[in-house]
């Protein structure tokens, strides 16, 4: 029964997803960065952004270090956060929070839905929140100077 749990877990569209970082190489010239590690699980993640003019986000690029249902996580960020503000990545963040904690509804971020697997595991949502929470921290920091 655990490797049938494991395998709803980590379905091949999920650990697919996790693949995804290698278009995401952390560069230090990225305006603002962040670190972050989870308390829960050990999972640690680097993120730098840029952003444009209107302060949207035009750039990413993280280096992680997760568990498979982490890496798809910041997978999933990375691949849809260009063009959001603070603001939105503030709401997407709270929204994923709610609904891991089972107080909400699924967030409206695209390809969310592939982490439904993983709400059962408490565990597990320290690292799903890990990247949202870095990106919303490297971008409540000032601008760095380039």
């Amino acid at each position: 029964m655990v490797e049938t749990t494991a395998a709803k877990l980590y379905s091949p569209a999920l650990l697919a997803l996790s693949t995804g970082l290698a278009d995401y190489p952390f560069d230090d010239s990225l305006q603002s960065i962040s670190e972050a590690r989870s308390r829960t699980c050990g999972s640690s993640i680097k993120i730098g952004l840029s952003r444009d003019d209107a302060g949207r986000i035009s750039k990413v690029g993280m280096q992680v270090a997760a568990c498979a249902v982490g890496q798809s996580s910041a997978a999933i960020l990375a691949q849809h956060i260009t063009g959001r503000s603070l603001d939105d990545l503030a709401a997407a963040y709270a929204a994923l929070a709610g609904w891991l904690s089972g107080e909400g509804n699924r967030p409206d971020w695209p390809l969310i839905e592939q982490l439904t697997p993983a709400l059962p595991y408490p565990g597990r949502h320290d690292a799903i929140l890990l990247p949202w929470r870095a990106a919303v921290e490297a971008l409540s920091s000032p601008l760095s100077s380039s």
